[in-house]
């Protein structure tokens, strides 16, 4: 019996002082605070759409803000609402933290490698990196409607 209870009580306490995979899922602000971004998973990875802008409007044009900056010609005259900018995030159990996917930024036109990890329930630690994760940034983002 004692075995029995001391078992439950080390599976409980394991599980409470690390992360699961769908704790990320819900409604982000990004760090400048000017877009919220919706972290959901499909087909085993997640992903991240922006759902709101604080200024959805070209402030020359007064039309939807476009991905003016992408490297691609052919981009750019994609909206920024609704565009998908954190794709194939995998979490890693292990390590307690999402990575193999990436952050796209549309204020550069850059993609940018990712590895996300958890401070608490409701906020997250973003790594941005381009091939060496040691000369990344990181940032923090805060979930929108706190757990």
């Amino acid at each position: 019996m004692y075995r029995i209870l001391i078992f439950a009580f080390l599976i409980i306490g394991s599980k409470s002082s690390s992360w699961i995979g769908n704790d990320i899922s819900g409604v982000w602000i990004n760090s400048d605070k000017d877009a919220h971004i919706k972290i959901y998973s499909a087909y085993g990875k997640y992903y991240g759409e922006v759902v709101w802008l604080k200024e959805p409007l070209d402030s020359t044009t007064k039309k939807p803000q476009l991905d003016k900056l992408n490297k691609e010609p052919t981009l750019r005259t994609k909206p920024v609402m609704h565009m998908l900018v954190l794709q194939s995030l995998k979490f890693d159990v292990d390590n307690s933290e999402w990575d193999g996917g990436t952050i796209y930024n549309p204020k550069s036109g850059s993609t940018y490698d990712l590895s996300i990890k958890m401070v608490d329930k409701n906020t997250l630690q973003m790594h941005f990196y381009l091939i060496f994760s040691s000369l990344g940034k990181t940032f923090i983002w805060n979930r929108l409607l706190p757990k």
